[in-house]
């Protein structure tokens, strides 16, 4: 039996049964055959007696997937909802916790962003309140932030959305993310990257790393190695506006402080802090002398390497010249270790 992935989890469910996360602590990318058929005909939205998760385990240990048995049997040891789900293909999930799987697979770095089918993912999530008693739903929760004051404690809600932060779930390796609520689960964060507090990083986004994030990663859009987003950059997403065009930033590229894209980058480029390059931005050309030898959109740049972008300070014009200094990240500030 062949597959696209797999995974194990357990969850949060509301009154009704119905599911509002699921945490699968190890996920699979193209199972062995031998795995997916432990499996079977499992429904992704069924909730796991503790004979299922038994029997589940028993299968893996006979078909030499021990790892698998194992967490099996401890979800089995729980109390907490639990869920299997296999995808035999990658489409566009249609359950909770098949979009649970495919956010997971991006933040452990299974898969890279634009790499897995999501498209209707924000119609399958329900709107959530994540607060430190975990998920709880949105009519449910006045009567449970009720029972914490009666108790005299505090429900204290960190946020109301349709995906969690990222760190509740994966925490990849080598990274530094100051403040944890501004990446969500379905990034794509790469080795040796740094998230400063204002840096964010959306969901099936992402940085390939190292490299530094001080600005916004959007939807869609994956960050080359060597990298920099400074302070309140910005970078147009699928979800924004960016049309048909996925954005992305090549290698050893700076967006400075308070600027951003709405075109691909290829690598060494810079963007002058404060400029916004949309697609349809007219942008003058320099030759190695300064003299202008065109006028273009700047969606006819998108994807070339070495270019600097900046305003003429005097006529207000955007300007477009080779830059053939390469951005040097401090190897100090980005060892994750």
């Amino acid at each position: 039996m062949d597959a696209y992935a797999l995974g194990l989890g357990l969850g949060t469910q509301d009154r009704d049964g119905n599911w509002l996360d699921v945490f699968f602590p190890s996920p699979v990318i193209t199972p062995p055959s031998s795995l997916a058929a432990c499996f079977g005909e499992l429904s992704s939205d069924k909730t796991l007696s503790r004979d299922d998760l038994q029997a589940l385990a028993n299968e893996c240990e006979a078909s030499g997937h021990g790892e698998l048995a194992s967490l099996a049997r401890k979800i089995g040891d729980s109390d907490q909802p639990a869920v299997a789900v296999c995808l035999k293909d990658d489409v566009a999930p249609d359950t909770v916790p098949a979009a649970y799987l495919k956010l997971h697979l991006l933040s452990h770095r299974l898969v890279k962003p634009q790499e897995t089918a999501l498209q209707g993912v924000f119609g399958v999530l329900p709107n959530v309140a994540w607060t430190n008693r975990g998920a709880i739903a949105l009519g449910e929760l006045a009567e449970r932030q009720l029972d914490a004051r009666l108790r005299g404690e505090v429900l204290e809600v960190s946020c109301v959305d349709k995906f969690p932060k990222m760190t509740n779930y994966v925490v990849p390796t080598g990274v530094r993310i100051a403040h944890t609520a501004r990446v969500r689960l379905g990034a794509y964060v790469g080795e040796g990257t740094t998230v400063m507090h204002e840096g964010f990083i959306n969901f099936n986004a992402g940085t390939m790393g190292p490299g530094m994030i001080e600005g916004r990663v959007s939807a869609g859009v994956l960050v080359g190695a060597d990298s920099d987003l400074g302070g309140g950059s910005s970078t147009m997403g699928t979800l924004s506006g960016g049309g048909n065009i996925i954005i992305s930033v090549g290698k050893q590229c700076l967006i400075g402080a308070n600027a951003g894209i709405g075109i691909p980058l290829g690598d060494r480029c810079i963007v002058e802090s404060g400029l916004y390059v949309t697609s349809g931005t007219k942008v003058t050309m320099l030759d190695a002398g300064g003299a202008v030898t065109e006028t273009l959109a700047a969606r006819n740049l998108q994807g070339m390497s070495d270019l600097l972008f900046r305003r003429n300070s005097l006529s207000g014009a955007v300007e477009c010249l080779t830059n053939k200094t390469s951005v040097q990240l401090n190897a100090e500030l980005h060892a994750n270790d």
